[in-house]
């Protein structure tokens, strides 16, 4: 879970801002939002709000930035990611940290760059005691080779494969060293780099980010019966007219209508390359475009397997195509695997996350999410304009979060909590009334009629 997620000199944020979710002792209300690892209460919800272009896109996009520098080096396009508002930012040291647990551990793993060179400047890890302290677990800096911290005790073998490795990395100046540390390099149970893979795989894994326009799902949901029936039934409590849930199978020439025929080519030759990777005899996903959700399952060297979905409504005869539906039935569609899914101490991170939903359907999705998930290890960190779910009855006043935009264009993340609010006051209104900020303020304009 995610306890801190602290960001400086990236897009709109200047100085250090950070997003806490480790719980206030002092609000007692739906003590159930918190879990509680070791003796840290951590939240389970985050619910940022902000006016447009107050930066609360940004905050989710840090998370994305962090993820895609980890697969793969610093972005060629993240030269301009530095915050633009000065000129002496774009040689300023642009910094990222997660602090999270894994199973009852707790870490921080940040990294340093220049943006505007693609250069990073630091890297580093510590385990997080629960007396206060850090054990510098590893640290690279500058051009040097990354070095384990002192109280890193692994045997002489693994001492001399470090080295290796260290050593061979040193000037790789757009790569995380943890990244390389995770790439195909073998571990024992016992060993004592162990940490290497376990933290890059649980923020690759478990932090989930979607934003409006996220199209690809790897869920298997929609591939047996009892699935589609369970999804037929939580799909009927929206009210979205749907009765049942089905699937048909169309072929390659008439998706490829749908979809430009040398991009389908390409996702069928990426399936195929991971089938023979993995040694699977199949491999299948799901894939949610503008007006199609779609199942592939490739075998071998046969022609693909698609299916797509259709809908019933009521007692209607005729099917509905995905592609008739309202853009908020589709929303609901992008998001549903997030009640339905097995998966363990997960993070989601979700922009706009009312984005064409009726504000009592995105009430009842996030009520779904907590019943669904309650008692897990489960986060859902999203955006937000909607008023109507600011409700100390749905959310704690530490859960509620705003990211306003200053005169200089910095933004700025603060908690409700601060306000110290009664438990019976009314925030929606509060809130649009500008008591918290993190709204929009206009300026006069004066339409001047002809004489």
């Amino acid at each position: 879970m995610i306890l801190k997620l602290s960001v400086e000199n990236y897009k709109s944020f200047d100085k250090r801002e950070e997003l806490s979710m480790i719980s206030s002792s002092k609000i007692q209300t739906n003590k159930n939002h918190r879990i509680k690892i070791k003796q840290v209460n951590v939240l389970k919800n985050a619910v940022v709000y902000g006016a447009n272009a107050s930066g609360k896109t940004n905050l989710v996009d840090v998370l994305r930035f962090v993820k895609e520098t980890l697969s793969g080096g610093l972005p060629i396009n993240s030269v301009n990611s530095f915050c633009r508002k000065n000129e002496e930012n774009k040689e300023r040291e642009s910094i990222f940290e997660i602090q999270f647990t894994v199973g009852d551990r707790f870490y921080a793993y940040g990294f340093s760059a220049v943006l505007s060179r693609r250069t990073i400047t630091e890297e580093w890890l510590y385990e997080l005691m629960q007396d206060g302290s850090a054990h510098n677990l590893f640290i690279r800096t500058g051009d040097a080779a990354p070095a384990l911290g002192e109280g890193v005790t692994p045997t002489t073998s693994e001492r001399n494969r470090f080295s290796v490795y260290a050593e061979d990395f040193a000037g790789h100046d757009t790569q995380l060293f943890i990244e390389e540390m995770s790439r195909g390099k073998k571990y024992d149970n016992k060993s004592k780099l162990l940490f290497f893979p376990l933290v890059y795989h649980w923020i690759m894994q478990n932090i989930i980010v979607l934003n409006p326009n996220t199209a690809l799902s790897s869920t298997d949901l929609y591939y047996n019966e009892a699935s589609l029936e369970k999804i037929s039934c939580l799909i009927q409590t929206f009210d979205t007219g749907i009765s049942k849930i089905g699937t048909k199978k169309i072929s390659v020439d008439e998706l490829s209508k749908m979809v430009p025929k040398e991009v389908l080519m390409g996702l069928f030759a990426t399936l195929r390359q991971q089938m023979q990777m993995t040694s699977l005899p199949e491999m299948q996903m799901s894939w949610r475009i503008a007006d199609g959700f779609f199942n592939i399952r490739i075998r071998g060297n046969e022609e693909p397997e698609i299916t797509t979905l259709v809908l019933n409504h009521g007692k209607s005869f005729f099917d509905f195509d995905f592609a008739e539906e309202s853009d908020g039935t589709k929303r609901l569609f992008d998001l549903i695997d997030m009640l339905l899914t097995s998966r363990d101490d997960t993070v989601y991170v979700v922009d706009e996350l009312e984005r064409s939903l009726h504000p009592k359907l995105t009430e009842h999705f996030l009520k779904l999410f907590m019943d669904a998930h309650d008692g897990k290890r489960m986060q859902l960190i999203f955006t937000t304009h909607e008023d109507t779910i600011m409700d100390q009855d749905l959310f704690r006043r530490d859960e509620i979060w705003f990211v306003e935009r200053d005169n200089e264009n910095s933004s700025h993340i603060y908690s409700l909590d601060r306000f110290k609010e009664r438990y019976d006051k009314k925030l929606s209104k509060a809130y649009l009334e500008g008591r918290y900020g993190a709204i929009p303020v206009f300026r006069r304009f004066s339409f001047r009629k002809e004489e």
